[in-house]
């Protein structure tokens, strides 16, 4: 197994002793909640890596903060529509987040043309258990206590049973900070979801969250 513990007085690109911190980065760890042309699945008994076909429409969430305990991320495939796609599997056991936003465009509707189903909530979002197939993410993190190079089948922080296959290349932290969220996503499982002051819209047109 290919692991390596990160102690607190490590510091990497000039962060902030025990943190490490992107501006822009590939692999990170983000979040995004239910809509259409999102399989959205409520698991009662933690959240376990879900198997199920995605519909093969990309949403997209932003969020102005997000914080989370209980962190892992690994690499896996999302099938939906008769095509793969790859994957950042990224879990967390808690995770709250500041002015969130979520739109999926759904095309070609009969009479309308593309339409935007857009879900906003400015008092913020709550998940426990919660897991997303991301494609694309951006924004300032910082992550607490991480193993970089761990193998995702030991995973022992984040949402009971998620683990990757032995061997797969990992990520674990105790918390994560993600400042200007910016994400595309696939896919979202989680035990509980809760939204504060949500609205949910459907327009004519593309009125996506970013």
């Amino acid at each position: 197994m290919a692991s390596h513990r990160l102690s607190r007085r490590q510091e990497l690109d000039g962060s902030t002793t025990g943190r490490t911190r992107w501006r822009v980065f590939a692999l990170v760890l983000v979040v995004g909640v239910f809509g259409a042309g999102l399989m959205l699945t409520g698991m009662s008994q933690g959240a376990i890596a879900a198997s199920f076909a995605v519909s093969g429409t990309r949403y997209k969430a932003s969020a102005d903060d997000l914080r989370a305990e209980g962190v892992v991320q690994y690499g896996s495939v999302d099938r939906g529509s008769g095509k793969p796609h790859p994957v950042l599997v990224n879990g967390f056991r808690d995770a709250r987040l500041s002015n969130f936003c979520q739109s999926i465009v759904v095309p070609g509707i009969p009479g309308i043309g593309d339409m935007t189903i857009r879900i906003s909530a400015p008092g913020g979002m709550r998940a426990e258990n919660l897991v997303i197939g991301v494609q694309e993410v951006t924004g300032d993190l910082t992550l607490n206590d991480v193993e970089i190079g761990r193998d995702a089948a030991t995973f022992d922080e984040g949402p009971a049973g998620l683990r990757g296959e032995p061997g797969t290349f990992g990520i674990q932290a105790d918390s994560a900070h993600i400042a200007d969220l910016r994400q595309v996503a696939w896919s979202t499982t989680a035990s509980t979801l809760r939204l504060d002051d949500v609205r949910i819209t459907a327009t004519a047109g593309h009125d996506e969250c970013f």
